[in-house]
């Protein structure tokens, strides 16, 4: 059993408290946990849980990235927490248990600060994932959505236009995939195209998805706390001075 999971913004705890619900809720340990981008790879965060505080996941983690992490040491943070974390390559096909995962992380370009130099899904990504053959993929991840399936804009978020990435249509036509996972838009989604099911998950601390060995999808709806993070801080004390 599979439990996957939306954007973690470096609430790493959140990760070990919904592991532990899903466990009780199914009487059984997970086999993993996958992060559907914005695990939040800063460094300072991660020294602070691996190291200062001695974390470490209950079970085995994979991630895809989002659209926020640092990617200007994305490569470096990858391979230095290794032994913790395991990065899903974009284009790469990764069998986990019995299923194989095509992994496409990054998003559809936003703003300067929403879309840091190395988030956005680009044509070369694309690429990678068309030169696997279709039988070659159960299910697909990313972190944004294809365009084009009916996810609704956030209110407010109008003038970024309609949600999704281009050309997710060619990749949709081209594997056909049992079942598409993505986060980004916080927000619980499903629909069904053809015999594609689309998933959407909110962020980790609103709960998560369940995925059996024969390919079944269950939401569940969790709560747990969430820590104040690092820019909630940051602003906290710029308005207090």
């Amino acid at each position: 059993m599979l439990l996957i999971i939306g954007d973690v913004h470096s609430q790493y705890q959140v990760i070990n408290e919904q592991i532990s619900f899903a466990e009780e809720k199914i009487g059984q340990a997970l086999d993993a946990v996958i992060v559907l981008g914005d695990l939040g790879i800063y460094e300072q965060q991660l020294k602070k849980f691996f190291g200062k505080e001695g974390g470490h996941f209950l079970r085995k983690v994979y991630f895809i990235d989002g659209n926020h992490e640092e990617f200007s040491q994305f490569d470096h943070l990858v391979e230095k927490y290794q032994h913790h974390l395991t990065h899903l390559p974009r284009g790469h096909v990764t069998q986990i248990c019995s299923h194989r995962f095509l992994s496409l992380g990054g998003a559809r370009y936003m703003d300067a600060l929403n879309s840091p130099s190395g988030s956005e899904i680009k044509d070369c990504d694309i690429a990678r994932c068309l030169a696997h053959k279709s039988g070659e993929v159960d299910f697909v991840l990313t972190h944004d959505c294809p365009a084009g399936i009916g996810v609704p804009n956030a209110p407010g978020l109008e003038f970024y236009g309609n949600p999704g990435f281009e050309r997710g249509e060619e990749l949709i036509e081209h594997f056909k995939p049992q079942k598409w996972f993505f986060a980004h838009y916080h927000r619980w989604f499903d629909c069904k195209i053809g015999k594609s099911e689309f998933y959407g998950l909110p962020e980790s601390w609103k709960g998560f998805g369940l995925l059996d060995e024969q390919g079944n999808y269950e939401a569940v709806e969790h709560a747990v706390a969430k820590h104040e993070d690092w820019l909630q801080s940051f602003i906290r004390k710029i308005f207090s001075l």
